[in-house]
């Protein structure tokens, strides 16, 4: 098999193309390596394949992985092995003495080693799927050899000037994202050569972004606490029963660290009060003069326009039902009689404003 670089095997990843038993995947950059490694193991989760991972340090040798690979597993029918051999493993084989001897270390034989998964290479790990990932510039010769005859070996080398925006592209739609015109080139102009710090920046930007819709320049440009919402737009929004924005703030506000008990307590809670206060006095014909004093606001501030607008356009039993499903909530988050918070906030939220 061909040897790949870190980009081009990125690139076959977004195709339909089915992967190879054993991917051999090595180089200086360290980045590049687990982003390879992270990237592959997500599609393999899609498709069931549960995870295992194991590291060889200085004083372990392969039998782990072998046995693990060789094993059936009653809860697992298809596993993906990631073996990760550090820097500090030294495992000798008899042929790989040109490679040893640049470390300074003579060759030895070693039970359970790279000879031995040399073999499992070459006859295959089906239903399985082998990562072999070394934490060197170089292959051991009897692994590359094997791994020439049937897998994908991929060199993540630090990349030229003019693939870091090929690179940005490659981390967008990894995450199932895509970029605006001119943004891939203000990434590579901004951060240089850190791809760490490009797919760093893509992920905070693909955590604000409406779904569907590219990455502009103007989202990686602005400082992300902008972007967090700020206190009572949640609130706003609800009154305005805009759906898909109060679900996309909630889940942006629940990513920087607002706890789904503060939401409900702070922000849904009272607004649905006052939306129910207004909503009860329009059912007697009140005036906004009347539900202004009730909620304890002026008839000409926005904090009241919107209760009453919220209040016409949901209604009262609605409301209601809602206003005591939060409250049932708020006591349920706090005795911890729900684990599950962010589920139950969003289903409160689609049943009001569905």
């Amino acid at each position: 098999m061909p040897l790949e670089n870190a980009l081009g095997f990125l690139r076959s990843l977004e195709g339909s193309r089915p992967l190879s038993g054993t991917i051999v995947v090595f180089g200086p950059h360290g980045f590049l390596r687990e982003f390879v490694v992270s990237t592959t193991a997500a599609r393999l989760a899609a498709k069931d394949y549960k995870y295992r991972s194991v590291q060889i340090g200085a004083g372990g040798d392969l039998a782990t992985a072998l046995d693990e690979l060789g094993e059936p597993d009653l809860f697992a029918a298809k596993r993906l092995l990631v073996c990760r051999v550090l820097k500090s493993h030294r495992d000798r084989g008899g042929d790989d003495t040109a490679d040893d001897e640049e470390d300074g270390f003579l060759s030895r034989a070693a039970p359970g080693g790279e000879a031995a998964l040399a073999e499992v290479i070459e006859a295959g790990v089906a239903p399985n799927h082998l990562l072999l990932v070394y934490e060197r510039d170089n292959l051991p010769a009897r692994i590359r050899r094997a791994a020439e005859k049937s897998s994908v070996l991929v060199n993540c080398l630090r990349p030229f000037d003019n693939q870091i925006p090929d690179y940005a592209l490659a981390f967008a739609r990894a995450r199932g994202r895509k970029l605006g015109a001119g943004s891939a080139d203000f990434l590579a102009a901004r951060h240089a050569g850190d791809l760490a710090a490009i797919a760093n920046a893509l992920d905070k930007a693909a955590l604000l972004a409406e779904d569907g819709k590219a990455i502009e320049e103007s989202a990686l440009s602005e400082p992300g606490t902008r972007k967090i919402p700020d206190l009572f737009e949640i609130a706003d929004s609800v009154a305005r029963g805009l759906a898909g924005r109060v679900l996309g703030q909630v889940d942006r506000a629940l990513a920087f660290g607002r706890d789904p008990i503060e939401l409900l307590a702070v922000e849904l809670i009272p607004a649905l009060r006052r939306m129910m206060i207004a909503a009860t006095f329009l059912s007697h014909r009140r005036g906004v003069a009347e539900i202004a004093s009730a909620i304890g606001g002026s008839p000409t501030s926005g904090l009241v326009t919107r209760a009453i607008d919220g209040a016409r356009r949901f209604g009262l039993e609605r409301l209601k039902k809602s206003y005591i499903r939060a409250i049932e909530l708020d006591e349920s988050f706090k005795n911890g009689a729900i684990k599950e918070r962010e589920q139950a906030l969003a289903g409160l939220l689609l049943v009001l404003l569905g």
